[in-house]
């Protein structure tokens, strides 16, 4: 089994912090390019584990823009006070699942291999939803944010 690594980030101001924890090699990650509006604008490159773990601190839950659109199944976080996007979290019952735009990880560098595009936009509202289930990371928020 390999060892589990901890990414560590955040936005810019300091006021939301990521934890990324995966056995998972950097180099060995397939990173995502999203080809929404969103992430085109953006220029997201994201990754998540299923088998990992995020955490994700918010210092200033105010300052925590939670953007929605399309299907309105995600918030994707961006930090008011310096605009950096820091990822994108699902929440469903109980369990909340996201992924990390590498831009915002310390050590973006080493998840510099190419992105691979990906279009979801022929998705249904429950095929999304099982999609993020499967493949995002389980996450925990600190504090817990109030679902919209």
């Amino acid at each position: 089994m390999a060892a589990l690594q901890n990414f560590e980030g955040g936005c810019h101001c300091g006021n939301v912090s990521v934890r990324f924890e995966t056995a998972i090699a950097p180099a060995s990650f397939t990173v995502r390019a999203c080809g929404c509006s969103f992430c085109r604008r953006h220029a997201t490159r994201t990754v998540a584990d299923p088998a990992g773990r995020m955490h994700i601190t918010v210092r200033d839950s105010a300052k925590l823009s939670r953007y929605r659109f399309g299907l309105r199944t995600a918030d994707f976080l961006v930090c008011r006070e310096c605009g950096v996007y820091l990822g994108a979290a699902y929440h469903e019952g109980g369990g909340s699942y996201a992924l990390v735009n590498t831009w915002a990880l310390a050590a973006r560098a080493a998840f510099s291999q190419p992105s691979t595009p990906t279009d979801h936009d022929a998705e249904t509202e429950p095929a999304r939803r099982a999609r993020r289930r499967a493949t995002w990371t389980p996450t925990t928020v600190d504090p817990p944010l109030a679902m919209p």
